[in-house]
C-alpha cells in the first residue's frame, strides 16, 4: 500500500501527540514521586484553586478504585486489552485515510491510557513506596520496589477545587450538605483521555463528514480515467453521421437517374 504525503504528514501528527503526552505525563510523575511525598501540596499559579496535590491511585482514573489486589491486577489487563485494540482501531483508521483531527483525537486517548499503564506495570518495581509527611520515593531502591508488576500505582497531582460551600435548603438529597467542584485529583494521562474523548465526540456530533474515509488518490484517478472515456465515448457517438441519420433512409436503395 503506498501512502501520500497527506497520509505520512497524518502519521507524524498522531506519532507527535502519542510522544508528547507520554513524555510530559511521565516527566512530571518522576518528579512528582522523587521530590513530593504523599500529601504534599504546592500552588504553583499562587491560587488556592490550583493545586499540586500528591496522591497515589491504587484504581481508575480520577481516583476511583476497584476490588483490592484482584480488581488492581484485572483492571491492570482491561487497560492492556484496552490500549491493544485501540491500537488496531487506530492502524484501521489510518488505513481508512480518515481526518488527522480524528487521528489526533484517539492518539490522545491511547497516550493517555499508555501512561497510566506505565505506571501500574513499573512502578511498583522502579520505585520505593511513597508514604505520607515522609521523605520522597527512591528511583531503583537497593531493597527494591514497593511492589509487583502489573501492581504499582498511579502517580496523581492535579487538583482544582474551583469552588466549594453547601448545597442550599431547598436541595434534594443533599440539603445543607458541603460541596466542592472540581474534587478529584488527576493526571496529565487522565487529562489527555478526557480531551481525545471530548474531541472524537465533538467531530462525530457536528463534524460527522471529517470522520468519513478519504478516498485513495489512486482510486480517485481511476475513478476520473473511467469517466473520462464514458464523456469521449458519448461525444464521438453524438457526433457519428450515421447515428445521426434516419433509420429509414439508410435502408432505401438510391435513386438512379433514367
Amino acid at each position: 500500500m503506498q501512502h501520500s504525503m497527506e497520509d505520512k504528514r497524518k502519521l507524524r501528527l498522531l506519532a507527535a501527540v502519542v510522544m508528547t503526552v507520554l513524555l510530559v505525563d511521565q516527566s512530571v510523575k518522576f518528579w512528582i514521586k522523587t521530590n513530593m511525598s504523599i500529601g504534599e501540596e504546592m500552588y504553583p499559579l499562587g491560587v488556592k484553586w490550583a493545586v499540586i496535590h500528591f496522591v497515589e491511585n491504587p484504581g481508575m482514573a480520577f481516583g476511583l478504585t476497584f476490588g483490592g489486589e484482584y480488581g488492581k491486577l484485572a483492571l491492570s489487563l482491561f487497560r492492556i486489552v484496552a490500549v491493544v485494540l485501540l491500537g488496531f482501531y487506530l492502524r484501521w483508521l489510518y488505513q481508512e485515510r480518515v481526518a488527522g483531527i480524528l487521528l489526533a483525537g484517539f492518539g490522545l486517548i491511547l497516550a493517555g491510557a499508555l501512561g497510566n499503564i506505565i505506571d501500574s506495570a513499573f512502578y511498583g518495581l522502579i520505585f520505593s513506596e511513597s508514604t505520607y509527611h515522609s521523605d520522597p520515593a527512591i528511583l531503583f531502591p537497593d531493597e527494591g520496589g514497593y511492589a509487583g508488576f502489573l501492581h504499582g500505582k498511579v502517580v496523581d497531582m492535579l487538583y482544582f477545587p474551583i469552588a466549594e460551600g453547601y448545597y442550599p435548603d431547598w436541595f434534594p438529597f443533599w440539603s445543607g450538605e458541603p460541596y466542592q467542584f472540581f474534587r478529584p485529583v488527576f493526571n496529565v494521562a487522565d487529562m489527555a483521555i478526557s480531551c481525545g474523548v471530548t474531541l472524537v465526540l465533538i467531530l462525530h456530533v457536528f463534524f460527522s463528514k471529517m470522520i468519513h474515509p478519504m478516498p485513495a488518490p489512486a482510486l480517485v484517478t481511476h475513478a476520473t480515467n473511467a469517466e473520462t472515456a464514458v464523456i469521449e465515448d458519448t461525444s464521438t457517438e453524438e457526433n457519428d453521421p450515421a447515428d445521426s441519420s434516419d433509420p429509414d433512409e439508410a435502408s432505401q436503395d438510391p435513386v438512379i437517374p433514367a
